[in-house]
């Protein structure tokens, strides 16, 4: 199957990208607890029904499971296999755009780095919004295609200008020359600016944006939200010039100059309207 073929590569030491990967695999229960901390401000993050898209191997779900009840969904067996059915913990071998679960059953969503890899459509959205209960939530995280930092160095090919790319361009003009080997994978990813999230959720969902937090959090010493050495060394370069508190007064929660072109990756709470 391809979907095994991709898994084999992603522990392949010898693929390129192979340590780019591993850090984000050693970081995820960092990522997790901060994952927690976001969702934590604006609902009591107990007893409640959580969807887990794209679960990867599981630290969101496991943090989130000892006091909710989560389904793990994860389309790729090898990292399925490394979940943990609980009580309250049950993974499910699926995609994220056949979930099997009734209508209004969801309190929150989590869909963490998982847009940019999927068909991410109208009909994704609807099947979202009908899943979750009134006033439920989804967390989202995902890059910003038009981050100066990312078309300097793309989040997961470590290249210049490859965030701009769409799917069928970053195939055609990058991986058929360069990457032959990741060619034919179905998860080749393929960023979205600010707008298009507010062009896709603007109509069903409140946007609330988490970019103080999380610069706060990062240049405070917050592990899990970057891995590339790229971005590890420009934040020890902010750091080092005393830049944190410049930083922080420009950062803001606003869809304006800020996140659009300078914010590395988005953290957005949805809430249903």
């Amino acid at each position: 199957m391809e979907i095994e073929t991709e898994i084999q590569r992603e522990y392949n030491p010898a693929h390129p990208n192979f340590e780019r990967w591993q850090k984000a695999r050693n970081l995820s229960d960092e990522r997790a607890k901060f994952v927690e901390s976001i969702v934590s401000n604006l609902v009591f993050l107990s007893g409640l029904n959580v969807l887990d898209l794209g679960a990867g191997e599981g630290s969101t779900s496991q943090l989130l499971s000892k006091n909710n009840f989560v389904v793990s969904v994860e389309i790729k067996r090898e990292r399925i296999i490394k979940i943990q059915l609980s009580d309250t913990l049950h993974p499910v071998l699926a995609d994220c755009i056949n979930v099997p679960l009734k209508n209004k059953s969801v309190d929150l969503i989590i869909l963490q780095d998982v847009v940019e890899h999927i068909n991410f459509s109208s009909d994704f959205i609807e099947k979202l919004f009908f899943l979750l209960k009134d006033n439920g939530l989804i967390f989202l995280s995902t890059p910003n295609k038009y981050s100066l930092l990312n078309l300097i160095s793309d989040p997961h090919w470590g290249l210049p200008f490859i965030s701009v790319l769409n799917r069928h361009k970053i195939k055609k003009y990058f991986l058929k020359y360069f990457r032959k080997a990741d060619f034919n994978r179905s998860d080749i990813a393929e960023l979205l600016s600010l707008n298009d999230i507010y062009t896709k959720f603007d109509k069903k969902f409140s946007i609330h944006l988490f970019t103080n937090y999380s610069v706060e959090y990062l240049l405070s010493g917050g592990k899990g939200l970057i891995w590339s050495n790229f971005h590890l060394s420009i934040v020890r370069l902010i750091n080092s010039l005393g830049l944190k508190r410049v930083l922080l007064k420009i950062a803001n929660d606003k869809p304006g100059f800020i996140n659009k072109y300078l914010t590395p990756t988005f953290y957005v709470l949805l809430k249903k309207i």
